[in-house]
């Protein structure tokens, strides 16, 4: 199963585009630690091309399932599939081959530049060997020049484009934040993963990265499953929700469902966390 197609980016390189996402499937999922439960049953289905939200007070499961979901943490039970491909008992670097790419919570690295970054997520989709590229044979040259191209591109779509030469540790924290995101982009996904995407951001960050999210999802036709507390940007970007509740899922439709949801608002929502104004 391959759904992607190589086309010409405007820079002028080759990548790998999604022309159909498919459905991500989980079914059943079980996680157990040591006699805790930290995911009971967990289901749910992500839409081709559809945003997904995952929510739930700390300690509901969400972290966990996204680490079934990218091959970090096996489950005790149930499912997870790409398309006709089950993922549950394949290796991260595996999962990631076949499109799946997330970011995490806090950010992983401020050493180099944007560029130096962002080149690190088109490594796995290198074809030049090392002794290749360490020789600078001229067809190693050309795959490097067009990385490098089209890394540049999704610095630009990711509004990085004016420091993608500066190095990350002198950005703010709302830019270092969209370094890991443009960094996930770079393994040209089917399915992206977001942890917590506007953590600690203030509320122009977080609107600006909310706006990069909905660009993303249109120009891409990305898959998104999104765990966040930010309910404004949750309610604002989302086609479906699952609420999740000491590892069960306690509810799941859409966001206008999720805010009515009387489970949900007395486990998690409230009567004041269902605003609109955070993104």
């Amino acid at each position: 199963m391959n759904d992607r197609t190589t086309t010409k980016t405007r820079a002028g390189a080759t990548h790998a585009t999604t022309t159909a996402p498919p459905e991500l499937a989980v079914r059943d999922v079980t996680v157990r630690f040591a006699g805790l439960t930290a995911l009971d049953g967990v289901s749910f289905t992500v839409a081709p091309g559809s945003v997904h939200a995952l929510i739930g007070p700390n300690g509901a499961g969400k972290s966990t399932c996204f680490n079934v979901l990218s091959g970090l943490c096996r489950p005790d039970a149930g499912t997870v599939t790409l398309g006709g491909t089950e993922l549950t008992r394949l290796a991260p670097h595996r999962i990631a081959a076949l499109g799946v790419a997330r970011t995490f919570q806090n950010i992983v690295t401020t050493q180099g530049t944007v560029a130096d970054n962002l080149m690190l997520g088109r490594h796995a989709l290198t074809r030049a060997g090392f002794t290749a590229s360490a020789l600078r044979l001229p067809g190693a040259r050309r795959e490097q020049r067009e990385h490098l191209a089209r890394a540049r591109e999704i610095a630009e779509l990711t509004g990085l484009g004016p420091y993608f030469d500066a190095p990350v540790g002198l950005l703010s924290y709302g830019d270092r934040k969209r370094v890991e995101l443009a960094r996930a982009l770079c393994l040209e996904p089917r399915v992206l993963l977001l942890d917590e995407p506007v953590a600690g951001m203030n509320a122009a960050e977080r609107a600006r990265t909310a706006e990069v999210v909905a660009q993303l999802r249109a120009e891409l036709g990305l898959s998104v499953v999104l765990v966040e507390h930010d309910m404004g940007l949750v309610m604002r970007l989302a086609d479906e929700v699952t609420v999740l509740d000491f590892g069960r899922p306690i509810a799941h439709g859409t966001p206008d469902e999720i805010r009515r949801d009387p489970e949900v608002l007395r486990a998690y929502l409230g009567t004041d966390a269902t605003g609109e104004d955070a993104a």
